[in-house]
């Protein structure tokens, strides 16, 4: 049998205590996959379907329970690969406040709240990040309509700023769920 990594990681997501954490819409782990299910209906590549499956392991700035403690990261590579594992460090280091409102102008900084430290990564990494964040959020407002009203306006600023990293599903689901069918196209 081959080896499956998603199948890996959900069962080092239960073993970790996911299936029974509460979160909108059910446990982290019903909202991980679900997180996963939009990207793979987006058409991202695998190792970003793995990422969004994974990328509350270690906490992030909006969600402050970890999993698995960053001195234990090479646990999560062993099961779900480098570079998702990778995409999943970066998606958790990021200070939201700091970062978001340039992040789609290249050469912006990205500030880890991890480290303290800022950098300027590619624009694959900044791809990977917006369409991550879009997935994440974006099931929060999908099953939570009350998420959706606090935050819906706020999130529909930040996906308009993100478009350039956005793919076209991404973007499209964006207008469907925060808004309606014209808010993130091009004028």
């Amino acid at each position: 049998m081959a080896y499956d990594p998603a199948a890996q990681a959900e069962a080092f997501l239960r073993e970790l205590g996911a299936e029974s954490m509460p979160h909108p819409g059910g446990t982290l782990l019903t909202h991980l996959h679900r997180v996963r299910i939009r990207l793979a209906g987006w058409d991202a590549r695998p190792a970003l379907q793995l990422a969004g499956l994974c990328h509350a392991f270690y906490g992030t700035d909006g969600f402050v329970r970890v999993l698995l403690p960053l001195d234990r990261r090479s646990e999560l590579v062993a099961v779900i690969g480098e570079e998702a594992e990778a995409i999943v460090y970066f998606y958790a280091s990021c200070d939201r406040r700091a970062t978001y409102p340039s992040l789609a102008d290249p050469g912006s900084p990205f500030h880890d709240r991890f480290t303290g430290r800022a950098h300027a990564p590619g624009p694959a990494l900044r791809r990977d990040f917006a369409e991550l964040t879009a997935a994440n959020e974006l099931d929060l407002a999908d099953r939570d309509p009350a998420f959706r009203e606090r935050h819906g306006a706020g999130l529909l600023d930040l996906f308009a700023r993100f478009r350039p990293l956005l793919s076209g599903p991404a973007r499209e689901d964006c207008t469907a769920i925060l808004r309606g069918p014209t808010h993130l196209h091009s004028p």
